[in-house]
């Protein structure tokens, strides 16, 4: 079965421009009959194509606010991300207090959950335990997709642990099952995320055996709610619901999650394109000197990503300022307490066979010769005239029958030049920029 992603395509506003495929780190967008259309075995949730269209058609959804409904007791894990949203706040407790007028029942912070992976991995670095070097963090959704699919060679690298939000999650329920006496499934845990990747991961964790969240709503989503109960909220209301320090709130920001481990050579890098160099070095070998790569997939971490609705630099601003009174951690990971063994994933990252062109090897490698001697035909330009966003992914779709090779105007060229009377002819069927130079007279 097809994974269900969130970054979906409107049909009525695509225009068929292309704009979207040139950008798509996997190749997973193709334009055919003037529409685009989304692979969805090759997506990765990344968000990249949402920025870079002009015509708003491509976008990300998050699970409905209507999901509150269905559950007698609802849990938020808000990212640390949300709280550089807000102008001017000094107090996460505004936030969290905010989110218990909206419908939700308890607060259970990602940031501390985060606060309980980083002192995880500094009791792993300090118990000297043999790894591969360097590790690779494992809280970006997109990237593990990224490191399955492209990368496999890598997966041994990535860090064994959960992503914060499951953590959270985990332990939030019991957590509510414990104050409530409701059994799990009357319980309703929803994450407040800043990207798509983490709502598509809500539903299939890359590193679980079963999914542990309910459901993800967006921040932008969240953030119009929050907006009227945090100004109404009175000083004798506050809570004090705040359970992260320093560290938790500094994994919404590229670098927070190395700063937390201390004592190692990290090498913090964010944005996709960087992030695919990153990992093609680490595969050739050349970047021995780092022990640790955190890996963000959208600009300056989380706070970059598409369901935010602040500037990320400006995010990342508030937040380096709210911390300025915080304590450096509240939480603290204990081997034989509620978290013991639920840091680590429950299954291991399987390399992802999106690439396969059949499942009889004979018959692949023969495919495989056929896209061979058409890319060789092929101009080698990749103008994405085709809909396809290189030559070699246009013969690949020719092979599996998704696009006719007539789809590539250089190809439909050489037809129209052995039907026409003279060359010319034939070039003028060609945009211009593609037409052959003609000779003029010195």
């Amino acid at each position: 079965m097809a994974m269900r992603h969130s970054v979906v395509l409107d049909v009525k506003r695509c225009r068929g421009c292309t704009t979207c495929i040139k950008c798509c780190p996997t190749e997973a967008i193709r334009v055919r009959g003037r529409v685009a259309t989304i692979l969805p075995d090759r997506c990765i949730d990344c968000g990249s194509c949402i920025h870079i269209c002009p015509h708003k058609a491509i976008r990300s959804v998050g699970d409905s606010l209507e999901r509150l409904q269905d559950y007698q007791y609802c849990v938020a894990l808000p990212e640390p991300a949300l709280y550089g949203q807000f102008h001017h706040l000094d107090n996460v407790d505004i936030v969290l207090n905010a989110l218990l007028k909206i419908g939700f029942h308890k607060v259970f912070e990602v940031a501390r959950a985060a606060e309980i992976i980083s002192d995880y991995e500094r009791q792993w670095i300090t118990s000297g335990r043999p790894k591969p070097s360097p590790q690779i963090s494992s809280s970006c959704p997109t990237v593990l997709r990224l490191i399955r699919m492209r990368f496999p060679k890598l997966i041994g690298h990535v860090a064994c642990t959960v992503l914060p939000m499951e953590l959270a999650a985990i332990l939030a329920r019991r957590e509510a099952e414990r104050e409530t006496g409701l059994p799990p499934e009357k319980i309703g845990v929803f994450a407040i995320v800043p990207c798509s990747s983490k709502v598509t991961a809500a539903r299939a964790p890359e590193g679980l055996r079963s999914p542990v969240l309910d459901g993800a709503f967006a921040i932008r989503d969240i953030y119009l709610r929050l907006l009227g109960p945090m100004r109404e909220l009175e000083a004798e209301e506050m809570r004090p619901l705040s359970s992260a320090g320093i560290i938790g709130l500094g994994w919404a920001t590229c670098g927070g999650e190395s700063a937390a481990r201390l004592m190692e050579r990290c090498a913090p890098v964010d944005g996709i394109e960087n992030v695919i160099h990153m990992l093609e070095e680490i595969e050739d070998g050349r970047l021995p000197e780092a022990d640790f790569l955190e890996l963000s997939a959208c600009t300056q971490g989380c706070v970059g990503g598409c369901f935010n609705v602040e500037n990320p630099y400006a995010a990342k601003l508030r937040l380096k300022g709210m911390t300025k009174y915080l304590p450096v951690s509240r939480s603290r990971f204990h081997p034989d307490g509620a978290e013991g063994e639920l840091v680590r994933r429950d299954k291991e990252l399987q390399y992802l066979p999106t690439f396969v062109l059949d499942q009889d090897q004979g018959v692949a490698f023969s495919k495989l010769l056929q896209i061979q001697e058409l890319e060789d035909h092929l101009p080698g330009l990749h103008c994405g005239s085709c809909g396809a966003p290189s030559c070699h992914a246009f013969a690949e779709d020719v092979v599996l029958g998704r696009a006719s090779e007539d789809d590539c105007i250089f190809k439909m060229r050489e037809r129209m030049r052995s039907m026409a009377g003279s060359k010319e002819e034939a070039d003028d069927y060609l945009p211009p920029p593609f037409r052959r130079r003609q000779n003029t007279p010195g």
